[in-house]
């Protein structure tokens, strides 16, 4: 894609926003932020007995690039095995997101993927735990 196209896209998930909205059933929701430029996440994951996410939404504040990010990797993850979430690439999505656009931001790009991640690790713990109690 073109750097246009990057940034039409971007623009399009911050404008209207993907999956955006709590789950109240989640099997875990997880804050994240970045300090410095006030932006915040939270990530609502529910997943299927067999390790698959079923459902990934977000709610959030912050500037256009962590808020389409967020948008975006909800619409990336669906389906995937929560393994498959650990091993995502942040340069990857990086890259995805278009890195002449978001270069300068990386960690606001990044703060979904991030918190994503901490959330899903929190998740198979509990699994290993409760597996290894069964």
């Amino acid at each position: 894609m073109q750097r246009e196209e990057y940034i039409e896209e971007i623009l399009d998930h911050y404008q209207h926003p993907h999956n955006k909205r709590a789950i109240a059933d989640a099997d875990i929701h997880m804050d994240g932020g970045n300090p410095g430029c006030g932006d915040t996440i939270t990530m609502f994951l529910k997943t299927t007995p067999e390790g698959y996410v079923d459902q990934l939404t977000f709610l959030g504040q912050g500037c256009t690039i962590s808020q389409a990010g967020a948008s975006m990797l909800t619409d990336m993850v669906k389906g995937k095995k929560l393994e498959e979430i650990q091993e995502m690439d942040f340069e990857a999505f990086i890259d995805h997101m278009g890195r002449e656009v978001v270069i300068s931001r990386v960690r606001c790009a990044t703060l979904g993927l991030g918190t994503l991640k901490a959330a899903v690790d929190v998740v198979l713990k509990q699994r290993r735990l409760a597996a290894s109690n069964s």
